[in-house]
């Protein structure tokens, strides 16, 4: 059986809400099955949020991360906040913001929010770049089930533009697996 808990965590407004449900419909799409929910604080756009998945070859029996494979944080609060439970030999992916107090723990420390502010000048498609970069790293969907989940799920109009900062996540952490 192959299983996968996944935290994508950040702060309200970037979009990883919407990241956790494109990243279970990937699943879906790669024919594994997938569980997603979410939370995120009484002070919404700006505190601390967070999205679960859970992908399995097999039946799901439990909806909750316990102790999650895969850490994704783009702010120091949500690390600070959802960085527990993280298994002995999962992955913490972050922004290179972030200051990960020397966790013991495999730590991909990227350029997610610069790329997709400075780079691609557009914020709201840090989430995306952050799926690219979670894909390219764990292999927990294919590229192609990411891409056709992500073109499913973003707004009309914006489909060239966030394939591009998938592609750029993607680019960002196969760079940083070589």
């Amino acid at each position: 059986m192959e299983m996968y808990e996944v935290r994508l965590s950040g702060s309200g407004g970037q979009g990883l809400i919407t990241g956790g449900i494109i990243l279970a419909e990937a699943a879906i799409l790669d024919g594994k099955n997938a569980v997603q929910t979410q939370s995120y604080g009484p002070e919404a756009r700006g505190g601390a949020s967070k999205a679960e998945v859970i992908i399995s070859t097999e039946k799901i029996d439990f909806p909750k991360i316990r102790d999650c494979d895969i850490f994704l944080s783009l702010t120091q609060k949500s690390f600070d906040q959802y960085g527990k439970n993280v298994k002995d030999n999962g992955i913490i992916i972050v922004d290179e913001s972030i200051d990960t107090k020397s966790e013991n723990k495999v730590i991909y420390s990227l350029p997610i929010l610069d790329t997709a502010h400075n780079v691609l000048g557009k914020p709201m498609v840090t989430n995306i770049v952050a799926l690219g970069v979670i894909a390219a790293i764990t292999n927990v969907v294919s590229r192609n089930a990411l891409e056709e989940a992500v073109l499913n799920r973003v707004p009309k109009g914006t489909e060239d533009l966030n394939k591009k900062a998938l592609e750029m996540g993607y680019s960002i952490g196969k760079k940083a697996i070589k």
